[in-house]
């Protein structure tokens, strides 16, 4: 595969874009020129580590009211229509695509052909047609890379027309706003305008084998993944600031992927090619692999340098929280190969629970694991909103529900039938507080929380006695090698345990009051994993 540094004609007739004799499309483009390219249009600088930094304007994150599927005879009745699954009419679809097409044909194009699934049996083939040399580079990162003979045969599966500058009229176009995400099954097309955050490339190709990939009997999962020397393959679910990345990115293990995989018949394996980590307050001693990995090639979003240098200040929060930055999977040292896994061993369940109340580590029966899994919580933090002074509980189904056309029911039950199968022990983790909430007690520390997880994954839990929390009902090992006693029990750590008690009646009726919504589709042994209110 080489770089085109000239224009290179290539047909987009079947998009109705048709290109103008003054721009010019590239195509297959590789790193190097695509970071040259974004220097020369002024669009990014260079870091001092090499990393190519740019910003995506007024979009720092996904926008999940302005996405949209279109409504056809085929998804009409296999799309769970809901307030993140919002249907869009096809005429306006092909309407909004003959304009997107018109903007695009008058700028310069960048052409990324791509794949998505490390298993060759459920693979699709990508292309996105992008206005700015970094989103192609994201794109890079991100997908698969095809080897020069697939690419001389390469045919789509599926086309993204991602165009940042192009603004939709809502009144006319159907749009929720300017900017929009728009999913079309029966034409395979996503159109992705107004917005410059690469995140929506990746999450909209997810909500795609999200889709597809249930009816072939694969598990499609929000999650991350590695696998020990022996082989062994751990499973890390949780929504973002869990420590789903860091947690998965162990010097020991192997890393499969952070984010998103398959579970088939014969194994787990990563749908992407690369990482997109969250990055902020990131340093070298809590997290040397990503540290490590932020080199020329990787792109960063909406950081900002000290001031004087070229040198990233990963604690300024001045443009976002959700900085970011993508990067292939080769700059991880160690990384697996091929990204795959055997069925898995361990799935562990992340929580930052900013209550304090969830004991650092847990173990699952089968029903509860289902439960935590439908629930998908975590909780944000007091200050990091105006005028939320306490924690704020946050439930996403499957950990991923913005990604999930269909029913979460629908994932509940690949996922229960395959930990019976395989005989996965599932735990519950929390990463956040101990000895109080958020502004009264401490954050785990991560070493403590690694020592947890490698005693779980190593077997040493094995054999420890169990307490049960008195409202969860989760099995709380009482001994954990490198882990202070006092810490597993986290009624221990709070002043007051009477204190704590209320605390933990708040958040159990959180969790039940979410989960009425799932109850008509959860059998007994699921809904006896709820948590039982006595306080």
């Amino acid at each position: 595969m080489q770089a085109t540094l000239s224009p290179s004609p290539l047909s987009l007739d079947y998009l109705g874009l048709y290109p103008g004799d003054d721009t010019q499309v590239y195509t297959q483009t590789l790193p190097e020129e695509l970071i040259t390219q974004t220097l020369i249009r002024e669009e990014g600088q260079l870091s001092s580590s090499g990393a190519l930094v740019i910003h995506t304007g007024k979009f720092t994150g996904r926008s999940p009211r302005d996405r949209f599927i279109v409504k056809d005879a085929d998804t009409a009745e296999t799309v769970d229509w809901n307030e993140i699954n919002r249907p869009f009419d096809a005429r306006r679809f092909d309407g909004l695509q003959q304009q997107v097409c018109a903007y695009l044909s008058r700028q310069d194009l960048w052409v990324r052909d791509s794949y998505v699934c490390a298993d060759p049996r459920y693979r699709l083939q990508l292309r996105v047609v992008t206005e700015q040399p970094s989103g192609s580079l994201f794109c890079y990162n991100m997908f698969g890379r095809p080897g020069a003979p697939e690419a001389k045969m390469f045919t789509p599966d599926w086309t993204v027309l991602h165009a940042p500058g192009f603004r939709a009229d809502p009144a006319a176009d159907g749009t929720a706003d300017a900017n929009f995400v728009i999913l079309n099954f029966g034409k395979r097309v996503i159109l992705i305008g107004g917005t410059a955050y690469t995140g929506e490339i990746k999450k909209s190709i997810f909500s795609v084998l999200n889709y597809l990939l249930p009816a072939k009997g694969v598990l499609s999962m929000h999650c991350s993944a590695n696998r020990g020397r022996q082989g062994d393959t751990a499973l890390f679910f949780g929504l973002s600031g869990t420590g789903k990345t860091t947690l998965s990115t162990d010097p020991h293990r192997q890393l499969i992927g952070d984010d998103e995989h398959g579970w088939s018949d014969e194994g787990v394996f990563n749908f992407e090619g690369g990482c997109y980590a969250k990055c902020i307050d990131l340093n070298i001693e809590k997290e040397p692999q990503i540290f490590r990995a932020i080199r020329h090639g990787a792109l960063l979003e909406n950081v900002r340098f000290f001031p004087g240098s070229r040198e990233v200040d990963y604690a300024d929060r001045a443009i976002t929280e959700n900085t970011r930055v993508s990067y292939p999977l080769y700059h991880i040292e160690d990384a697996a190969k091929p990204p795959s896994g055997s069925h898995p061993r361990h799935i562990f369940f992340l929580a930052c629970d900013a209550y304090g109340v969830l004991p650092p580590i847990a173990r699952l029966d089968e029903g509860q694991a289902m439960y935590q899994f439908l629930s998908g919580y975590t909780a944000k933090v007091a200050g990091t909103e105006t005028g939320v002074t306490e924690p704020s509980a946050t439930f996403s189904a499957c950990f991923g529900a913005p990604f999930l056309p269909l029913h979460p029911a629908r994932y509940a039950a690949l996922l229960g039938e395959r930990i019976r199968r395989h005989r996965v022990q599932c735990w519950l983790v929390n990463t956040g507080w101990t000895g109080g909430g958020y502004g009264s007690g401490t954050r785990i520390p991560l070493s403590y929380t690694r020592a947890m997880i490698t005693a779980a994954l190593e077997g040493r839990l094995d054999t420890m006695s169990y307490t049960r929390h008195p409202v969860f009902g989760t099995a709380m090992p009482t001994v954990c090698p490198g882990v202070p006693a006092a810490l597993l029990d986290p009624r221990n750590t709070w002043k007051n345990p009477s204190s704590y008690d209320k605390q933990a009646g708040r958040l159990a009726g959180l969790f039940i009051n979410n989960f009425k919504k799932y109850e008509g589709h959860a059998g007994s042994r699921i809904r006896n994993g709820a948590p039982h209110l006595f306080f």
